[in-house]
C-alpha cells in the first residue's frame, strides 16, 4: 500500500523527490526539546480548517486531538483501551449503559474545564458525521440511543434498543472530543431532539427523513467550519503550519503536562513514502509510523546514527478477494485450485519481505488472532494450501477445466485471469506481479491491471469492474471487524439490529458475489453473514464457538485468499530522545503523542 495510515496499514509509494516546501525550516533541535516527526493520518494542508472531524484537518491525534481512551493493541480485546480524556468507565455486562468519568484535572488550552457538556457536544457533532455508535438510523446497530451528563465530570451513554453491540464502548471511546465554547454555537439548540427524531424506529416516516436531512445538511456546514484558533485538551496546541510543517507547542494546561518531554513538536509534511525514507535517511525524524519500506532503504535508515526499528503486531492482512460473479469464480474448486498455486512465500518475499509474514493459511485472521482465538490445534487442522500444483491441477478437472497443451480451457476458452491494484500501492504490485507469473507459468494467463489511484480502485471494485484484487482483510482486534470484511456489505450482508439481510451480487455493494449458504464438511449448511452478526452481541465464550465455524467456513469456500499479514515495522531515532516502546508493545498503533501522555519519550 502507499501512505501510512494509523487506522489501517498501508504500503509504499513510488514518489520520487523530497518536497522543498516554500517557508519549510529546519526544526531539529540537538537539545532535545524539539520532537520530529510525521502524522500518519494525514499530510499538512494549510488551508485545512483545525476541525478534528474535517479529514484534512490541522488537527492531530494524540498532540493537538484527545478521545476519552486509547486503543490497545490487543489480539482478540477490542474493548482493552488506555485511559484518555476519561480517568475511568464501566459498562454494564450487556454492553447496554457506558458510564465514563472524566479527568478531573482536565482543561482545555484556553485554562476552561473539560467538562461532561463538551463531550455531549461531541456526540452531537459525531452523529452529524455518522458511523458506529453514531448512525443516524432507526435500529441501526450499537447506535447510541440516549446521552446523560451525571455532573460536571461523568456522563451516561445508553446503547439503542434493540441490539447489545460490543463494539459500543469502543466506538464511544474512540471519539474526538471537541470544545463546546467552540463548537456549541454552531449548532441549533434542538440538535438532540433532531438526532432523537432521526434514530427513534417508532418516529413517523416523514419526521424521520426530515430530521435525517436535518443533520447530513449540519454536517456538512460542521465538518468544515474553521475556529480561529486551537483550543486543545491534549498535550500540545497548534502554534503554526506552512506548507512544510505544523509547529505545537507544549498545552501547560494539560492534566498531566509533567509527563510530557518535548517542549515542541515539529510535525514534517510530506507527498510520499519516499520523502518519509528521506527524512529517516538524513535523521530529521525521531520517530515515523509504519510505511512500506523495501529492504535496500531500510538499511539506509538503520545505517544512520541513533536510528533503529520497533516492531510489533498489526491485525491486517493482504488478501486477493474474488468477484465471484466472473465465472468459473464462483466454483470453489477454482478458487482453491489458484489457493494451492500461489507460493505466498515466495510472493510476500517479493512483495513485502520487511514488514510482511507469508499467512499461515486462510482463515479470516492473522495467524497470531487466530492462534489465540482456535488455538494451534485447531489451526492446524485446517488446510493450509501449501504450494502444490498437482492438487491445484485435479481442483482444476474437479471444476470441470479441461488442459489443451499448456493452457487451462474453460468452456472451451482459454481461462485468463487480470489482478486489479491501484498505482502506488508497491507491495500490492509487486505480489500482484508474483502471483500473475506463478499462474502464467502453470497455464493460466494472467495479467496486472493497476488502477489510477486508491479512490479510484476502491470505487471500481465496489461496481464490480474487476475479476480479483488485492483487499486489506482481518481487521482486528474486533473478530466482528475482521469477519465483516469477508462476510458484510461488500459480499451482500447487512446488519440491522439484532437481524441480518443478503442482497445478490451486484445489489447494495456486493461485489464480491458469495452466496448466501454454503456446506461445509462438518458443520452443514452455514450462512456466514449470520454468524458474523451474531459476533456483535456475543461474549467472549460465544465468541470462540462463531470465529471457529467462521475460520472453518473462509478456509473451505476461500471468497479471498490470505497472502501475507503485515508487521507494524516503525521507526525510531534516540540521539535525541529516550525511552520508546519496545517491540511487541501494546501501544505501537498509538501515535507517539499518546506515547508521551502514557509516560514514554524523554529528552535524552
Amino acid at each position: 500500500m502507499r501512505k501510512p495510515v494509523v487506522a489501517v496499514l498501508t504500503a509504499a509509494g513510488t514518489l520520487a523527490t523530497v518536497l522543498a516546501a516554500a517557508g519549510c525550516t529546519d526544526s531539529s533541535s540537538a537539545d532535545g526539546g524539539v520532537f520530529t516527526t510525521i502524522d500518519g493520518n494525514h499530510p499538512i494542508n494549510v488551508n485545512a480548517p483545525i476541525n478534528p472531524y474535517n479529514q484534512a484537518s490541522n488537527t492531530f491525534v494524540g498532540y493537538n486531538t484527545m478521545q476519552l481512551g486509547w486503543a490497545k493493541n490487543s489480539k482478540t480485546d477490542p474493548n482493552a483501551f488506555y485511559p484518555g480524556l476519561a480517568k475511568s468507565w464501566t459498562e454494564t455486562p450487556d454492553h447496554l449503559k457506558l458510564t465514563v468519568k472524566l479527568q478531573p484535572k482536565a482543561k482545555w488550552s484556553d485554562g476552561k474545564d473539560v467538562t461532561a457538556e463538551d463531550v455531549k457536544t461531541s456526540a452531537a457533532m459525531s452523529f452529524t458525521q455518522g458511523g458506529g455508535a453514531f448512525a443516524v438510523s432507526p435500529g441501526a446497530a450499537g447506535g447510541l440511543g440516549d446521552i446523560k451528563v451525571v455532573d460536571s465530570k461523568t456522563i451516561e451513554f445508553d446503547q439503542a434498543a434493540g441490539s447489545a453491540n460490543n463494539s459500543f464502548l469502543r466506538n464511544i471511546l474512540s471519539m474526538n472530543v471537541i470544545p463546546k465554547s467552540v463548537y456549541g454555537p454552531q449548532m441549533p439548540a434542538d440538535i438532540w431532539d433532531t438526532i432523537k427524531t432521526a434514530t427513534d424506529p417508532k418516529a413517523a416516516k416523514a419526521d424521520q427523513t426530515k430530521a435525517q436531512n436535518t443533520i447530513t445538511s449540519l454536517g456538512k456546514k460542521l465538518v468544515d467550519f474553521g475556529p480561529k484558533k486551537d483550543v486543545s485538551a491534549g498535550p500540545f496546541v497548534l502554534q503554526r503550519v506552512n506548507p512544510g510543517e505544523a509547529v505545537l507547542k507544549k498545552n501547560t494546561y494539560f492534566f498531566d503536562a509533567d509527563k510530557i518531554g518535548p517542549k515542541q513538536v515539529v510535525l514534517k509534511n510530506y507527498s510520499g513514502n519516499e520523502q518519509i525514507w528521506n527524512y529517516l535517511i538524513a535523521g530529521q525524524l525521531d520517530a515515523a509510523p509504519y510505511t512500506s519500506t523495501p529492504t535496500n532503504v531500510v538499511k539506509k535508515i538503520v545505517g544512520h546514527k541513533g536510528n533503529g526499528t520497533v516492531k510489533g503486531f498489526s491485525p491486517v492482512a493482504a488478501s486477493l478477494a474474488f468477484n465471484q460473479s466472473y465465472k468459473p469464480l464462483d466454483n470453489v474448486h477454482v478458487r482453491r485450485a489458484l489457493a494451492y498455486l500461489i507460493d505466498r512465500k515466495l510472493t510476500t518475499k517479493i512483495g513485502e519481505a520487511e514488514s510482511g509474514t507469508a499467512s499461515q493459511t486462510t482463515t479470516g485472521l492473522v495467524g497470531d488472532a487466530a492462534n489465540a482465538w482456535l488455538g494451534a490445534d485447531g489451526v492446524n487442522k485446517l488446510n493450509p494450501y501449501a504450494h502444490d500444483t498437482a492438487k491445484a491441477e485435479k481442483e482444476l478437472k474437479t471444476a470441470g477445466l479441461t488442459k489443451s497443451g499448456k493452457t487451462w480451457m474453460y468452456k472451451g476458452k482459454p481461462f485468463t485471469l487480470n489482478i486489479q491494484a491501484p498505482t502506488g500501492f508497491s507491495d500490492w504490485i509487486a505480489g500482484s506481479k508474483s502471483i500473475s507469473s506463478q499462474l502464467t507459468d502453470f497455464g493460466i494467463a494472467s495479467s496486472v491491471k493497476t488502477s489510477a489511484d486508491y479512490a479510484t480502485y476502491l470505487s471500481e471494485i465496489a461496481e464490480g469492474k474487476y475479476q480479483v484484487g488485492f483487499w486489506l482483510t482481518a481487521l482486528g482486534p474486533s473478530t466482528y471487524n475482521a469477519y465483516a470484511r469477508l462476510y458484510g456489505p461488500s459480499n451482500g450482508w447487512t446488519q440491522f439490529g439484532a437481524q441480518v439481510k443478503h442482497s445478490a451480487a451486484g445489489k447494495d455493494g456486493n461485489w464480491m458475489g458469495g452466496t448466501e449458504t454454503a456446506n461445509v464438511p462438518g458443520l452443514g449448511t452455514v450462512n456466514p453473514g449470520d454468524l458474523t452478526n451474531q459476533l456483535s452481541q456475543a461474549d467472549e465464550a460465544k465468541q470462540k464457538e462463531l470465529v471457529g465455524k467462521l475460520a472453518r467456513y473462509s478456509n473451505d469456500q476461500l471468497p479471498a485468499i490470505q497472502i501475507w499479514d503485515y508487521v507494524n515495522v516503525q521507526f525510531t531515532n534516540t540521539t535525541r530522545f529516550t525511552n520508546f516502546p519496545k517491540d511487541d508493545s501494546d501501544v505501537l498503533r498509538l501515535s507517539p503523542g499518546v506515547w508521551m501522555q502514557l509516560g514514554y519519550i524523554k529528552k535524552k
